[in-house]
């Protein structure tokens, strides 16, 4: 059986646990903890970089980060589930994907600014620089919204973890038009479906202490 290692409180591990879900392998991939802290942790043997997730081979390869592993298992279900096999619907699909992952990239970086300085010590500059990303692209967001596939692709996973992700650490912070915006309603119906409730929220799936440090 294949291994997804990474810790609950990670939004790019809650996109692979969506994508094994929609996907239906369940029976096929099985989800264990990682901690990027622990340094007695073999992630920083199976990914170098000490990031989650990373996914572990039949054959002890290990592969990294969540795109590829998005991907790999959409090869493993057939293909075309996930990511489209067409040109253009494809590269929106990535498009999305590297939008919504560059939200996480950001508020990420936030959060480990007032994690790891003391009060006295942020850089704000720094701060504004990247909560100014996430502006920029929700706007993008508001402007064009994207849709919502019957399953959802790569792009759509992405952005629905990634707005959980900041209800979870910003909340409110998302909601900039008045009304049922569309990406609102994405991300209430994924979290809806089946595919959702799998992934769950972060704030449900954490143990104690560990959201403190896994993202």
């Amino acid at each position: 059986m294949l291994t997804i290692r990474t810790s609950f409180g990670s939004p790019y591990g809650r996109k692979a646990r969506i994508a094994v879900s929609i996907l239906g392998l369940d029976g096929k991939v099985k989800i264990e903890p990682a901690s990027t802290q622990d340094s007695t942790d073999p992630l920083r043997a199976q990914n170098p970089l000490g990031k989650v997730p990373v996914l572990l081979r039949y054959d002890g390869s290990t592969l990294f980060d969540s795109p590829v592993i998005l991907e790999y298992l959409d090869m493993l279900a057939g293909g075309g589930r996930i990511l489209p096999k067409e040109m253009e619907p494809r590269l929106e699909a990535l498009r999305l994907e590297a939008l919504a992952d560059g939200i996480l990239d950001a508020s990420i970086l936030v959060v480990y600014e007032g994690r790891y300085r003391p009060p006295e010590k942020l850089e704000r500059k720094w701060v504004d620089m990247q909560t100014s990303k996430v502006t920029r692209a929700l706007a993008v967001l508001e402007s064009a919204p994207p849709d919502l596939d019957p399953t959802p692709n790569v792009g759509q996973i992405t952005l629905a973890c990634a707005l959980g992700y900041r209800d979870f650490r910003f909340p409110g912070t998302w909601h900039l038009a008045p009304g049922p915006s569309a990406p609102r309603c994405l991300a209430r119906r994924l979290c809806d479906t089946r595919a959702g409730l799998r992934g769950d929220h972060p704030a449900a799936r954490v143990r104690p202490n560990q959201d403190r440090v896994d993202a």
